[in-house]
């Protein structure tokens, strides 16, 4: 999978376990490991830097997008192979989603929430086949999988919502199901927005 990136959301804060800067920071390892390239948010703090830091010291190619209001309060990481500054959070999403092949998401608050459920939108709207993939770090998205069931079972979602990501509880399990369904002839790609 050559010039294969992947675009992760997570917090810009550590969060109250260990565990989730271990799983960032082994994110970003095997980020490295299959020389993929890193396309997130450019923060230097919290799950955003543990990844970050690590995918660079495995010597892969790191993308970063953030918009000039968070520039400090995230401290932008400046120190990237790409480093972009958008004029607003929309256009962040967007430059993120449209430079990966691939969608994870690690631990995070709303600014994770809110862009897993814009890439899931479009999922679901055939906008975008693009794998997205949801490491449940110590369960911690369960009330996030209990809020979709609840969508789904009061009719204002199809079951196949569900069907449109893979859950996984490490980053190992993660990587190794991108590889797995991206052995095919062709990478799976988005369409413009």
């Amino acid at each position: 999978m050559e010039n294969f990136s992947i675009c992760v959301f997570c917090g810009s804060r550590s969060g109250d376990s260990p565990d989730y800067i271990i799983q960032a920071e082994a994110l970003g390892n095997l980020i490295a490991h299959q020389n993929w390239r890193l396309v997130y948010g450019a923060g230097n703090s919290g799950m955003m830097g543990a990844v970050a830091n690590a995918t660079q010291r495995g010597q892969a190619k790191t993308f970063g997008v953030i918009p000039h209001h968070l520039v400090q309060r995230e401290v932008g990481k400046t120190d990237l192979d790409n480093y972009i500054i958008t004029d607003n959070m929309h256009e962040r999403k967007k430059l993120m989603f449209t430079n990966s092949d691939a969608i994870v998401l690690l631990p995070g608050g709303p600014g994770s929430l809110d862009e897993f459920f814009e890439v899931l939108t479009w999922a679901q709207l055939e906008v975008h086949k693009k794998p997205i993939v949801v490491i449940n770090v110590e369960n911690y998205w369960d009330p996030l999988f209990s809020l979709i069931d609840h969508t789904i079972s009061k009719g204002f979602a199809d079951s196949s919502l569900k069907k449109m990501f893979k859950v996984t509880e490490t980053a190992k399990e993660a990587v190794e199901y991108l590889i797995q369904i991206n052995q095919g002839p062709e990478p799976l790609t988005g369409t413009d927005l």
